[in-house]
């Protein structure tokens, strides 16, 4: 069990990791793009589809890691006022919404990317499956994340709750 755990922990830090490095990189692409377009007039052809390209992964791996860190919308206010047992009982329906969602991504995201494979981005000649192929990595997540939250596991590893301390 413990090993099980550990090589859940590398792949969840990889997973975060990817997610980090492409925002990391999309920066560093449009900086260099401003830069070269303002100082030197020059255009980078690759950069504007390499940017969309990163920005779709950072964005849906993005959705994954707020749900592995319970960063979804709720409305507390109202759910004060009800009995534990239904405030338990909503957030098992959140969950499963959750799941069926991840499901989604996961089925779909799949069929896309593999229906996108043939075909190649215009300027970089990337295959067009590479947008979509985070999608079913985003769902696989969401589904891994919200089941273990189901069966009680807290799978938090950033306190982001009241600004952080």
């Amino acid at each position: 069990m413990k090993g099980l755990k550990r090589i859940c922990l590398m792949f969840d830090s990889l997973f975060e990791k990817v997610a980090l490095g492409s925002l990391i990189a999309m920066i560093i692409i449009v900086t260099l793009q401003v830069f070269t377009r303002k100082l030197f007039n020059f255009v980078l052809f690759w950069s504007e589809e390499v940017t969309l390209l990163l920005l779709c992964w950072f964005s849906f791996m993005g959705i994954a890691i707020g749900v592995r860190e319970k960063l979804h919308l709720s409305i507390e206010s109202f759910t004060a006022k009800l009995p534990p047992l239904v405030i338990k009982t909503i957030d098992k329906i959140v969950l499963l919404s959750t799941i069926a969602f991840g499901y989604y991504l996961l089925k779909y995201g799949w069929d896309f990317t593999v229906l996108m494979g043939d075909s190649t981005l215009p300027a970089t000649k990337l295959s067009n499956g590479w947008v979509y192929a985070v999608m079913p990595i985003t769902g696989f997540m969401m589904i891994i994340y919200s089941f273990l939250q189901l069966i009680g596991i807290d799978t938090r590893r950033h306190n982001v709750q009241g600004g952080g301390h």
